[in-house]
C-alpha cells in the first residue's frame, strides 16, 4: 500500500511540475518607412534535437521597473542596433542601408571619437566585444564582421544562417538571435560553428519571438523584445524566461525631437558597465542615452 501511494504521489507531482507560456505582435524592424523595413511575417525552422533545449517555465515570471539614474546626450541620427561599453567607453553598430556604421562614442558628451562605415548593401545589426574584437552582425546578408577593438581595423567576416539581429557573448561563445524565430544560437568565436541552441518560450509556453540587441548581465541574458518597451532576462543554460523589465514611459523623457533629429523610433540598446555595475539603454534614433537601475518589486 505504501509503495501504491508513493506511486501515485509521484505521478501527482510529475503531473503538476508541467508549465505553460504569447509573443507581442512584430512591426516591420527597418524602421517606420521605406525598402529598409523588415517583414512583418514569421519564419518557422526545424532544428537539430541534440543540440537544442527547450525552455521550461517553473515559476511565473516576475515584472521589474526601473528608475533613471542619469541622462546622457546620444547621436538622434543612430538607428541603435547593438551598444557595449568597456572601459568607461560605448561602442554602438547602427543600421540601415547606406547609414550603418560601427562606432566608438565618449559616453559623457555622446560624440563619435572613432567610426567605420559598413558597405551600403550591408544593414548593420548587433555588436559584441570578446577578447578586444568586435562582432557585428548583418541583417539579411547571412555575414558579419570582426574588428580591432583598439584599431577598428577589420580582421575577417564570418557567415551565420538565417538573418541576424542581436548580439552579445558569454564569455567563450558569441550569443546570436535572428529575431524571426524563438532561438537563441552559441557560436564558437573561431569557427563559428553552432555549439548549442536554446529556444525562448514566454510565460504561457508559446515561442518569444522578436529577440533584438541582447546584453549578457550578471549571468543573465539581457533581449530587448522588438516593438514593445519591455526586457527580457533570459537564462543562459536553458532558455528559461527569468523575467521582464518594463521601460514603460522611458521614451516620453526624450522631449521635443529637434532638427536634424527624425522622430525616435523603438527601443532598443542595452549596454551593461560590468566594472562599475551600471545598466545603460536606449532607442533607435533617441537624442538620450539613459543609465537606469532596475527596481525590483
Amino acid at each position: 500500500m505504501f509503495h501504491l501511494l508513493s506511486t501515485l504521489a509521484v505521478s501527482v507531482l510529475l503531473l503538476t511540475g508541467l508549465g505553460c507560456a504569447g509573443a507581442p505582435a512584430p512591426i516591420a524592424q527597418g524602421g517606420p518607412s521605406g525598402p529598409a523595413n523588415r517583414p512583418a511575417g514569421k519564419t518557422t525552422l526545424n532544428h537539430g534535437p541534440e543540440a537544442e533545449k527547450t525552455a521550461g517555465v517553473t515559476a511565473p515570471p516576475t515584472t521589474d521597473g526601473y528608475e533613471i539614474v542619469k541622462t546622457y546626450p546620444h547621436d538622434c541620427q543612430a538607428f541603435t542596433q547593438g551598444l557595449e561599453i568597456r572601459d568607461g567607453v560605448l561602442y554602438e553598430g547602427t543600421g540601415r542601408h547606406g547609414f550603418s556604421t560601427l562606432r566608438r562614442v565618449k559616453l559623457e558628451t555622446g560624440a563619435i571619437e572613432q567610426r567605420v562605415a559598413i558597405p551600403n548593401t550591408f544593414f548593420g545589426e548587433g555588436i559584441t566585444i570578446l577578447k578586444d574584437k568586435v562582432y557585428q552582425l548583418t541583417w539579411q546578408n547571412h555575414q558579419g564582421f570582426v574588428y580591432d577593438r583598439a584599431t577598428f581595423n577589420k580582421l575577417g567576416e564570418f557567415p551565420y544562417e538565417g538573418e541576424g539581429w542581436g548580439l552579445t557573448n558569454d564569455g567563450q561563445h558569441l550569443i546570436l538571435s535572428d529575431g524571426v524565430t524563438n532561438r537563441l544560437r552559441f557560436l564558437n568565436p573561431e569557427t563559428f560553428a553552432v555549439e548549442k541552441t536554446l529556444l525562448v518560450n514566454d510565460e504561457r509556453g508559446q515561442p518569444l519571438l522578436n529577440l533584438n540587441e541582447l546584453e549578457y548581465v550578471k549571468g543573465e541574458i539581457y533581449a530587448n523584445i522588438w516593438q514593445t518597451d519591455r526586457i527580457a532576462r533570459l537564462d543562459p543554460q536553458t532558455g528559461r524566461l527569468l523575467g521582464w523589465i518594463d521601460l514603460t514611459g522611458l521614451s516620453q523623457q526624450l522631449g521635443v525631437a529637434h532638427t536634424p533629429c527624425a522622430a525616435p523610433d523603438v527601443l532598443n540598446g542595452i549596454a551593461y558597465d560590468e566594472a562599475h555595475d551600471r545598466l545603460f539603454v536606449t532607442g533607435k534614433l533617441w537624442p538620450r542615452l539613459f543609465e537606469i537601475r532596475v527596481k525590483h518589486k
